[in-house]
């Protein structure tokens, strides 16, 4: 599915969306991917839902987001809190969302100037 939203700045966007896929700025990611509006990493060493650990987590605490959004792929999962209970102790809100949802509330966010990340798992 292709994501479009009007924007004259260089801020990184979703574009679009698939079975195996995400699109910012209409370059294709297969891979977990965390996307702020200034960077895209591919860093991240979160490979699947099944094996996440608190280390995955804890990898957003140096990025001091407001708000992390999580896609968790094609359905909804949501992870133990003893996973993410740092990033709650540093007050950074994490929402637990299908990929495809991730993808259209980050563009959202963005687009409001909000400091958000999403981090999407295909």
């Amino acid at each position: 599915m292709a994501l479009h939203l009007l924007t004259g700045s260089n801020r990184n966007l979703f574009t679009g969306h698939g079975d195996g896929y995400v699109a910012i700025n209409d370059r294709r990611f297969q891979q977990a991917v965390v996307v702020m509006a200034g960077a895209v990493r591919t860093d991240w060493t979160a490979t699947n839902f099944a094996s996440l650990n608190a280390t995955h987590f804890d990898y957003f605490l140096e990025l001091k987001p407001d708000v992390l959004l999580f896609g968790t792929g094609a359905q909804q999962q949501f992870a133990h809190p003893d996973l993410y209970r740092e990033l709650i102790r540093a007050g950074i809100g994490i929402e637990f969302m299908t990929t495809p949802a991730a993808c259209r509330t980050y563009n959202i966010l963005v687009a409001e100037e909000r400091k958000v990340i999403a981090a999407v798992l295909l």
